[in-house]
């Protein structure tokens, strides 16, 4: 039997009330030491309200909501306590239920078991984090599609159409004699095949856009010393973040700052101005610059608009080219340049540049209601199924044996089952939800 387990559910901080959380099997025994409501006489979920008690003394008035097996987000027995919100009145309470034979519940513990118990697959327990974390009502709205399972709808297809063509497989070869089983040929592999790997390709490429849509872009924004790279940063997240003076290498660290653009959330990375410098400390910096833009989904280069391209610009050009940059003239009050971006950074007149990052990014509005698979283990385990299914494919197209085939077809079949935690990775599941808040 597992241990009972306690955590805060809610923030930790001063506020009107907090929630305390209890599930396992003993909830009900170990709150009732402690309540003046006996919650182990109460068989089905209810609302009771009462006090805390130790000794008797009062700790605090509360709500409580007695939850019975399997009817609890977690699916075992489970308690919410709803208490005042001072974290004294909190930690006297979880302190009272662990001397009563509760334990303090571990990251992510009570969404973990929430999975183990079945009442949630892994695609649902990774969307309970991205509506915690999300910084638009589209990246939330998109992980409530996950959380309420309809992202994992978009696996069951393409499990069905590779258990159908394993299972065909399997008979044909374990009993050949049966005359009313349908023969599975090499050339039924690489229809039915190609067809798989065209629908994984549609999701591989949707869930690209939905992991920009949860995660955000991450833009650099380089250029030589003095150009207004501060000033950009600033004007585009609306806040005097970045040190801005007439002084060129002002910046010698990486600053960030982050803002929402048409629903999408752009991470915005000032850096040291690169040019030729002998100052470690500079060299530094202009090493940091670099390796932002390499990692960077977006390069915004800044030109100084006053000066024109220089020969230090030239060579950042032909430096970031890889990168597909875009040009930014920046300090553009009276002049234009064609086919580039002219900001007025100063000046906060920066409408051209949001528009050519929202282009940049190329998602459509439809993309913030389609359910996506959208993080990189979802997206990594779609490839490496559709790997799995082309090498069937070639193995079809090349004679190979079925048996031989129907391993490729089962690995891509098991990778499909890992995206849900079908396949019970229990360490993959650990990591999972070592990455929660202690209360989910």
């Amino acid at each position: 039997m597992l241990d009972t387990i306690v955590a805060l559910a809610t923030a930790p901080i001063k506020s009107a009330l907090a929630v305390i959380r209890v599930s396992g099997e003993t909830s009900q025994e170990i709150v009732s030491k402690c309540f003046d409501v006996d919650l182990t006489l109460q068989q089905t979920r209810k609302i009771n309200y009462g006090h805390i008690i130790e000794e008797n003394k009062t700790i605090d008035e509360v709500i409580v909501l007695n939850y019975r097996r399997p009817h609890s987000f977690t699916g075992e027995n489970s308690v919410e306590i709803m208490c005042h919100g001072s974290m004294l009145i909190v930690d006297e309470i979880i302190s009272l239920l662990i001397k009563h034979g509760a334990r303090l519940a571990t990251k992510g513990e009570f969404s973990s078991r929430a999975y183990l118990n079945g009442k949630l697959d892994l695609v649902q327990a990774e969307a309970i984090n991205d509506v915690i974390n999300a910084t638009s009502k589209e990246a939330k709205q998109l992980s409530l599609l996950s959380l309420e399972g309809q992202t994992s709808k978009l696996i069951e297809p393409l499990k069905k159409a590779l258990l159908d063509l394993i299972a065909n497989i399997e008979v044909n070869i374990d009993y050949p004699e049966y005359q009313d089983v349908e023969e599975v040929t090499t050339e039924k592999i690489i229809v039915n095949g190609k067809k798989i790997v065209n629908q994984l390709n549609k999701l591989i490429a949707e869930g690209k856009i939905g992991e920009k849509i949860i995660q955000g872009i991450k833009v650099a924004i380089v250029g030589s010393p003095n150009v207004g790279k501060s000033s950009l940063l600033n004007a585009l997240i609306n806040e005097d973040k970045a040190i801005v003076t007439s002084i060129a290498g002002t910046t010698r660290d990486v600053v960030e700052g982050e803002t929402t653009i048409q629903g999408i959330t752009f991470h915005f990375y000032d850096t040291a101005g690169i040019h030729e410098s002998s100052d470690i400390v500079e060299q530094i910096g202009i090493n940091k610059a670099k390796q932002v833009y390499q990692s960077s989904d977006i390069v915004l280069l800044v030109i100084d608009g006053e000066k024109g391209i220089t020969k230090e610009d030239e060579k950042l050009i032909e430096e970031t080219k890889s990168r597909n940059p875009l040009l930014v003239y920046n300090k553009c009050e009276n002049k234009h340049y064609e086919n580039c971006i002219n900001v007025s950074a100063i000046n906060k007149n920066i409408s051209e540049l949001k528009k050519a990052l929202w282009q940049k990014v190329n998602i459509q509005e439809e993309n913030f209601e389609k359910p996506s698979l959208n993080n990189a283990r979802q997206i990594g385990l779609l490839q490496k199924a559709n790997q799995c299914i082309l090498q069937a494919i070639h193995e079809a197209e090349n004679n190979f044996s079925l048996d031989l085939i129907s391993v490729s077809l089962t690995e891509a079949l098991k990778s499909l089952q890992d995206i849900l935690g079908e396949s019970a990775d229990l360490d993959i599941a650990k990591e999972i939800f070592s990455r929660f808040c202690v209360g989910k």
